[in-house]
């Protein structure tokens, strides 16, 4: 039997994490297919994000880039620049997803919308900076929802979100 290991530094301290649930992969993937734009590059989960004013890197699910990717000063495996953060939340990462983390990615200017989606039941929810810096927060448990990202240029719904995904096996 094969185990993968998850190793995640947050707070000088390390996590790990054996594998990830079907349905944490299965939203990954849906995800990834409904992204493709020209506008954004979408990245999943072994990108590192560099998060200089907190001496940090961490791995987000999915990460969306607008332009060209920037790379920490000499790394080819490390972006500082993300537009969107999309997080899957599992029992054992909610809380430092929801605190932490966000607090981290916060502090990056490019940063503009934050979205964490629950893999065990429908809900989603939606932090979204606006124009003077303060970040609202928007949150659906509608399966027939729409989640609108980038301004607009994603609409997306909420049933290709959690396609084949099946909660009774969590």
């Amino acid at each position: 039997m094969v185990i993968n290991i998850l190793i995640a530094k947050c707070h000088a301290r390390t996590y790990q994490t054996y594998g990830c649930a079907n349905n944490h992969n299965r939203i990954i993937r849906n995800f990834s297919r409904l992204l493709e734009s020209p506008a954004y590059e979408v990245f999943i989960s072994d990108l590192r994000l560099w998060i200089p004013a907190y001496n940090e890197y961490t791995y987000p699910d999915i990460l969306l880039i607008q332009g060209e990717p920037s790379f920490q000063e000499n790394r080819t495996d490390t972006v500082i620049n993300p537009s969107i953060i999309i997080e899957v939340l599992s029992k054992s990462t909610s809380n430092r997803d929801r605190g932490d983390r966000f607090a981290f990615y916060r502090s990056l200017n490019t940063f503009q919308e934050y979205i964490l989606v629950d893999q065990y039941r429908v809900h989603i929810e939606q932090f979204r900076k606006n124009d003077d810096g303060n970040w609202l927060l928007r949150e659906s448990d509608d399966q027939n929802g729409i989640l609108s990202l980038a301004n607009g240029l994603y609409q997306i719904a909420h049933r290709d979100i959690y396609a084949k995904v099946k909660f009774d096996q969590v």
